[in-house]
């Protein structure tokens, strides 16, 4: 690593952990709790949120599901959905914040898939990412194309999902809206 690509992680890096904290502090103020459903990411959502202090008072717990029956069986994601949209979608995305959020009995969930590369996978081009919030007001999901090797892909889907997050944290707690796909 060259010296500006290891101060370009740090800011990553540090824009992360800001992110985090600042999810952390959303939810201890609403007292609100937090889990995660992930695959591209590998459990990197869930390690931002835990490397912040105070997470614990916060952060129920995580599921990392790589595999489609995982994210079925785990995240009770559809087997219709799977079939039909395959894994990396944005719907699939949606329904595995659902499930973590269900599964881990939090007010707020948060889920991640795509392909992190460096080719495509099922015909869907490396950096296509999906990451979703299902919360007290319902959910939301946003999609990426993301340039740059496997670590940048997994980086930027950490921080769309931690302000994705963000975004919706105003509301929280305000009342029941459409989830938007």
């Amino acid at each position: 690593m060259t010296d500006g690509a290891a101060a370009g992680s740090r800011r990553a890096g540090d824009r992360v952990h800001e992110l985090a904290a600042r999810l952390v502090a959303a939810a201890t103020d609403r007292r609100l709790t937090l889990a995660t459903a992930e695959s591209l990411t590998g459990g990197a959502v869930a390690a931002a949120i835990v490397g912040v202090a105070g997470a614990s008072a916060v952060y129920r717990g995580g599921v990392v599901a790589y595999a489609s029956d995982l994210k079925r069986e785990w995240l009770d994601v559809p087997d219709e959905l799977l079939a039909d949209r395959g894994p990396v979608h944005p719907a699939v995305a949606l329904a595995m914040a659902a499930g973590a959020r269900r599964r881990a009995g939090a007010d707020v969930g948060l889920a991640t898939t795509g392909v992190a590369g460096p080719g495509p996978a099922d015909g869907i081009p490396a950096g296509t990412v999906h990451v979703a919030v299902s919360d007290v007001t319902g959910g939301r999901v946003s999609s990426w194309s993301l340039s740059g090797d496997r670590a940048a892909v997994r980086a930027g889907a950490v921080e769309a999902v931690l302000g994705l997050a963000l975004e919706r944290a105003p509301g929280w707690g305000t009342g029941p809206d459409v989830p938007t796909l």
